[in-house]
């Protein structure tokens, strides 16, 4: 029986394998480029909005290669930014650090500014470089970024990203099929990044700020990508944190995570143990979720 590779939710057997092959011989004057692109068009591999998924395709391909499935063309050219070891650091943006250190009523009003695709992006990127302790990493797939101002500064940064396939007490909680995670992991956001930044001293921000961007977070994702999303989650390294802020925000334990990465083929961990905490942005988000 010939094994069957698994990427990003995509299985692929002997006879996938074949026509890959084929696909790649009768395409060979394409670019690697060119190609991911037209095999998506071929397999009808898009998003909601319609754009093609060839940044998946593309790791896909590279993966059955690396395993000697299949054989790639050459590389034509080094697009600068395309390896992640040599994307140029965001730059460093100087804004004002002053301590802002008072009571969260005294802070004013807190305005939440999604900056995907806006002039504000590079501040947000700057700021998770420089300012949190997992630095800045530039989001796969569909992803917001926002930026949090108060009394004119920013105070805080978050980020959203598409959520892993595979997460068994995620999976558990929402009680869905595989074949409903499949067609619908898409309607959940992965918080993968949040930063208060270091001279920002007011409790009960964070929680605030979580609130307040979760509610409108699914019509965001509407309007960045053709559809909504009904539920939330993230990682907490207990070792690190103890989030009480997504406590407080009424964020529940779903359980902890294997300590194996979301491409592991091996079965071992190979990283730190994590809590998995969720929230509902719907009552009704086991009902959309697990439907078909």
């Amino acid at each position: 029986m010939s094994e069957v590779w698994r990427y990003r939710g995509q299985e692929i057997d002997g006879e996938q394998l074949a026509f890959l092959r084929e696909f790649i011989r009768t395409h060979s004057t394409s670019s690697r480029w060119k190609l991911s692109r037209q095999l998506c068009e071929a397999l009808g591999w898009k998003q909601a909005n319609g754009a093609l998924r060839d940044m998946v395709c593309r790791g896909m391909l590279l993966m059955l290669e690396r395993a000697g499935e299949i054989e790639l063309p050459p590389v034509r050219r080094h697009i600068r930014g395309q390896c992640r070891t040599g994307r140029p650091r965001p730059e460093a943006v100087l804004i004002d650090t002053a301590p802002l250190a008072m009571p969260l009523k005294a802070l004013g009003p807190i305005e939440i500014q999604a900056v995907r695709r806006t002039a504000d992006e590079p501040l947000f990127n700057s700021l998770m470089e420089q300012y949190h302790y997992l630095s800045y990493e530039q989001p796969v797939g569909e992803h917001l970024k926002y930026v949090c101002w108060a009394q004119g500064r920013p105070v805080a940064c978050l980020a959203w990203s598409s959520a892993p396939r595979h997460l068994g007490s995620r999976d558990r909680y929402i009680g869905w099929s595989a074949e409903a995670r499949r067609r619908n992991i898409r309607f959940i956001a992965y918080n993968t990044r949040f930063l208060i930044l270091p001279w920002v001293r007011v409790p009960h921000l964070a929680s605030h700020i979580l609130g307040k961007v979760t509610k409108g977070l699914s019509q965001d994702w509407q309007r960045m990508y053709g559809h909504p999303v009904y539920f939330a989650e993230t990682f907490i390294d207990p070792g690190r944190f103890r989030g009480t802020c997504y406590r407080a925000a009424n964020w529940q334990l779903l359980g902890l995570t294997t300590g194996r990465g979301k491409d592991d083929q091996t079965n071992k961990p190979n990283r730190p143990v994590k809590e998995v905490l969720g929230l509902a942005l719907t009552p009704r988000f086991r009902q959309l979720l697990s439907g078909l």
